[in-house]
């Protein structure tokens, strides 16, 4: 999605080769299903403040405000699209976002943007990094890009290999080319191994891989061209037949559905001889499992980590995250504890990765906590259930300021609106009526209605419906500025 005049684009374009503005792509379309239930299927874990004030996908966004850096291009699923334009206008930020019609893995998404962004500048400096990833010395991450532009200008294609410090088994790993430190060749990619092997690679000099990228847009396509030609003909077809939707990108579903599922590594990476690696030390962390942000986490003196609303006694090396109930762990070791409004999550800190192994269960079964909780995020701002009942739902209903819902009408059911905090301008079918703090309004059944918030501060309202069917789809759209039906 276009948010401004893009005059930084224009400045990467006339640069020449050895000034060019690195160009991020950020790809943000995951569904963070080991770090369930905080991180759901329509709120994953990218959008999550896990560890500071800022989400994982805001944190990337600050790694690349820097004059190194032009505006970046962002990948995301149609789902998350306004939640991706409100994050990326929180932090000040400006950018373009490009909708996957489907998930079809690392390799598509990537080769989408990239050939998005080669359209503008064939020889464009690409940088491609992951919204959810943890990397805490800023200046060592910039100086690992500087370091890799090298390389990638004269057309290597650099990833940036992390250097280990324990022996995981959650990481693949990268075989670099004996040598000093700076961009040097990959002699393999090698999966996931187990405890020995991974002890052995560490004491062979082998680098984890981190999943980003840097490389020449031109240099990158050849490549693809090369090892995986149906992919760079599809999302080829699918970004020239792409079309605005409300500013943002949407590209082709049928050309882009064609692209082989494949990541990038298998794509391109582990095929081409151009693929290079800069070894890194910048405090990297894919915040993979609830292991991993209990590592990323401030700890007590006891190893304990936990947010608000959270008691530790004789406990130690826990984590606690609490999204409201008071949690109190007494006599406990070694454990991790999730709790939200709708469902508790308790493993012991080395099965943390079994998570993903329940969600799919859980997921496989139709249960509903796997896909969103009780606070749902619309375009305009989100609702979350307070208490639900055969024949009532009470919501509370946050509005952004300038935004609205869309004009609507129900079927089953009548709702009572009261503001606790902001304007209400409230349209029940033919009035407009300024709904101020501490006053109500009853919208009977099939009445035509729309609220919107005229403010500068949020509209918070206490929503309360009755009927004999309260369920989200008893909505008859007239008229949204989404653009949803």
């Amino acid at each position: 999605m276009k948010l401004d005049p893009h005059a930084q684009a224009s400045a990467v374009i006339s640069a020449p080769a050895a000034a060019r503005t690195i160009v991020p792509i950020v790809l943000c379309g995951g569904a963070g299903s080991r770090l369930w239930p905080a991180s759901r299927e329509a709120f994953p874990k990218q959008f999550i403040a896990l560890l500071g004030e800022e989400s994982m996908f805001q944190q990337t966004l600050g790694r690349i405000r820097d004059p190194l850096f032009g505006a970046p291009v962002i990948v995301t699923h149609d789902d998350f699209r306004f939640l991706v334009l409100s994050q990326i206008k929180q932090v000040g930020m400006t950018g373009e976002i490009l909708l996957e019609p489907a998930r079809r893995d690392s390799g598509p998404a990537i080769a989408a943007a990239v050939n998005f962004v080669q359209k503008r500048d064939p020889q464009a400096l690409v940088l491609v990094l992951a919204s959810d990833h943890l990397i805490g010395d800023l200046a060592a991450f910039r100086s690992a890009v500087e370091t890799a532009t090298s390389g990638a200008a004269q057309g290597r294609l650099v990833t940036f290999g992390i250097v280990p410090d324990k022996p995981a088994t959650g990481y693949g790993y990268i075989r670099p080319e004996p040598g000093n430190e700076g961009v040097r060749k990959v002699l393999s990619f090698v999966e996931k191994p187990d405890e020995a092997t991974a002890a052995r690679y560490l004491d062979e000099g082998y680098l984890w891989n981190s999943g980003m990228f840097l490389f020449r847009a031109d240099s990158f396509m050849a490549e693809l061209s090369k090892h995986e030609p149906a992919m760079a003909s599809a999302v080829a077809a699918a970004v020239a037949h792409a079309h605005e939707d409300i500013g943002f990108h949407r590209l082709n579903a049928e050309h882009f559905g064609a692209a082989p599922r494949k990541s990038i590594d298998y794509a391109v990476m582990e095929q081409t001889d151009l693929a290079s690696v800069v070894p890194a030390s910048f405090g990297w962390s894919d915040v993979g499992s609830w292991s991993s942000v209990w590592e990323a986490s401030p700890r007590d003196e006891s190893g304990n980590a936990g947010g608000h609303n959270v008691e530790f006694v004789d406990s130690r090396n826990c984590y606690v995250q609490s999204s409201g109930p008071l949690t109190v762990l007494v006599g406990v070791e070694d454990a991790v504890v999730i709790v939200e409004n709708d469902a508790v999550m308790v493993t012991k800190r080395d099965r943390a990765e079994q998570v993903k192994g329940a969600f799919e269960r859980l997921k496989a079964d139709g249960h509903p906590s796997v896909v969103s909780s009780r606070r749902v995020y619309r375009p305009w701002g989100y609702y979350q259930t307070l208490d639900l009942g055969a024949r009532f739902q009470v919501k509370r209903i946050v509005v952004d300021p300038g935004q609205k819902l869309s004009l609507q009408s129900h079927h089953h059911r009548a709702e009572h609106w009261v503001v606790v905090r902001g304007i209400a301008e409230v349209t029940r079918d033919d009035e407009t009526i300024l709904v101020h703090e501490n006053e109500s309004i009853y919208l009977p059944i099939g009445c035509v209605h729309r609220m919107a918030n005229p403010g500068k501060i949020l509209l918070e309202i206490i929503e309360v419906q009755s009927g004999s069917y309260l369920g989200e789809d008893d909505i008859v759209r007239y008229e949204d500025i989404y653009r949803r039906v």
